[in-house]
């Protein structure tokens, strides 16, 4: 069966950067990634790269920032008071707050804190970023009714 629109696919990943240095693996978490194809639960690039493919089937993918996680964007880095972070009692760069902004929810990292003043990043940590996937097709099947409803795969564990 080839992967199209509405199929569960089932994939084993290996995601690296220019450098080289791997990044994320599914095969450390033992469990291959499940996504539902076409409805953007995983990054552009590689969902189109999968097009077409089936079961058993290896590739080498290279994503660029525009089918990623796109550009860096310099206004997404903001200082603001540390008073924004009421209930907080230790900031230290590294950690994430979700923030309601004009665009819906968006996820900020710290990335400095001096004295009152906290600057955190909204780019995603990947943004800006060429991407190498290597990728093991390892299943692929019709999603349920259920699923394209939701528009996600479940796995059974789930109650909606």
């Amino acid at each position: 069966m080839q992967i199209a629109a509405d199929k569960v696919v089932s994939i084993h990943y290996t995601l690296s950067n220019e450098a080289g240095e791997t990044l994320d693996s599914s095969k450390e978490r033992g469990e291959p990634l499940a996504y539902l194809h076409g409805h953007g639960n995983i990054i552009p690039g590689l969902e189109n790269a999968l097009d077409g493919r089936e079961s058993g089937e290896q590739l080498e993918v290279t994503v660029t920032p525009e089918e990623g996680y796109g550009e860096r964007h310099d206004a997404l880095i903001q200082d603001v008071p540390r008073e924004a972070f009421q209930g907080v009692d230790e900031l230290e760069p590294g950690m994430q707050f979700q923030a309601q902004t004009e665009a819906g929810p968006r996820l900020f990292v710290v990335t400095d804190v001096q004295g009152e003043q906290v600057t955190v990043d909204g780019n995603h940590p990947l943004a800006g970023e060429k991407l190498h996937f290597n990728v093991e097709v390892t299943e692929v099947r019709e999603a349920t009714d259920e699923e394209k409803e939701h528009g996600h795969v479940h796995d059974g564990s789930e109650e909606h």
